[in-house]
């Protein structure tokens, strides 16, 4: 099944919600990454959190998260759109510990718990909204519940999940977003939250063969699910030859030299999807004289 997200309402219009399977998405990023199953956890729950927060914009409006927690993991950032288009890496993708419990990776441990979760939302304007919370326990889930509560006051829950095979590649993957709309009915809330308390692990229901749709219907109750849009997501990034190229244009006549006389030669290498760019020492030679013009 290739990979999508939905969009719904719930509970006449009470709940907003959000599901969506990343399985094919997250196992793109463990294979450019070649990414160890703690990390490949870690940078596959952020990377489902992002795309449905990606999914909540509109137009060419883009947003980027970064987790910083002090784990030995590093940096986790990530790139998302509206359009279901979803980039991320991790600093050091080969890390893993013993799990915390049968088929329980401990990410906490990898991410760090006394850090900051960053989210970047680029809405064409001329200044950027910037929102940032202290991590609240490294699992991320919790994370971004914490981060809807307090950066953008909307009461939410975030499920996110990721299975890992034995032979490092992904088994499944995906998650949700349940947010509370104002004015919500204390009676919608406790049924939510007794839903909640009694629902498998989102990966595990994902594993079981179950849609974004059906995993919606699950939580809040089919009969209360309305699904609005669905939309395909994919791992996607936007590097090229030519943005790298006037990447290094803006380095100058100097450094251009530089690379020319000291190693006859440039290579690049995009941190999202590690695609390599090699530049000869001609090409160097007539990027230098686009940096001079």
């Amino acid at each position: 099944m290739k990979d999508y997200l939905v969009k719904a309402l719930a509970y006449n219009g009470q709940i907003r919600a959000y599901a969506v399977q990343t399985t094919e998405t997250v196992g793109e990023a463990q294979r450019r990454h070649n990414s160890w199953p703690t990390a490949s956890a870690a940078l596959g729950r952020a990377m489902t959190a992002s795309v449905m927060m990606g999914a909540m914009l509109k137009g060419e409006n883009k947003i980027t998260v970064k987790v910083e927690g002090g784990g030995p993991i590093g940096a986790i950032i990530v790139d998302s759109d509206a359009k279901g288009h979803v980039r991320g890496y991790v600093s050091k993708p080969q890390t893993h510990f013993p799990s915390k419990a049968p088929g329980k990776l401990d990410v906490s441990r990898a991410v760090g718990s006394t850090g900051m979760l960053t989210v970047v939302k680029d809405l064409g304007l001329r200044d950027h909204f910037t929102g940032q919370v202290p991590l609240a326990s490294g699992e991320l889930g919790d994370d971004f519940t914490y981060y809807f509560a307090s950066s953008e006051q909307v009461p939410s829950s975030v499920g996110l999940g990721v299975l890992v095979n034995p032979d490092n590649s992904i088994l499944a993957a995906g998650g949700f977003i349940i947010q509370l709309m104002p004015g919500t009915e204390e009676e919608t809330i406790t049924a939510i939250e007794e839903s909640l308390s009694k629902v498998p692990p989102i990966s595990k229901l994902i594993q079981e063969g179950l849609s974004p749709e059906e995993i919606l219907e699950k939580l809040l109750g089919k009969e209360n699910v309305e699904v609005l849009e669905t939309m395909p997501v994919e791992f996607s990034c936007h590097c090229s030859r030519e943005r790298l190229s006037n990447a290094l244009i803006s380095l100058g006549v100097e450094e251009l030299q530089a690379m020319i006389d000291e190693d006859g030669g440039a290579e690049a290498q995009c941190h999202f999807c590690n695609e390599e760019y090699q530049f000869t020492k001609e090409e160097l030679e007539e990027l230098k004289a686009q940096a001079k013009a």
